[in-house]
């Protein structure tokens, strides 16, 4: 069989999640090690579930009711928004 090639190890695919931001906060700066940039932690809540997003960034893209759209993943400590995904959904009704 040729080389390179697998058959039942499949990734699964990203979640993503769409809805209003009901309310964001941050944390920080931290300095994880030297010479890294300074870190942001945000807390979000879209739609009732809770997220935590971290980025080099002081300001986020999005305010408080805005509708964004990000992807992000599960794990023990919670849900993470993956790095960049975090942005504001376009509706094309409201461009009429």
């Amino acid at each position: 069989m040729a080389g390179g090639f697998r058959r039942g190890n499949r990734r699964t695919p990203k979640l993503e999640a769409r809805g209003e931001l009901q309310s964001l906060e941050r944390e920080g700066p931290f300095k994880e090690w030297l010479g890294m940039p300074d870190l942001y932690r945000y807390h979000l809540v879209v739609d009732g579930e809770a997220y935590s997003y971290q980025t080099e960034d002081p300001e986020v893209p999005v305010a408080v009711g805005d509708r964004v759209v990000f992807r992000y993943r599960e794990i023990k400590a919670g849900n993470w928004v993956d790095r960049r995904s975090l942005g504001k959904a376009i509706d094309p009704s409201d461009y009429q």
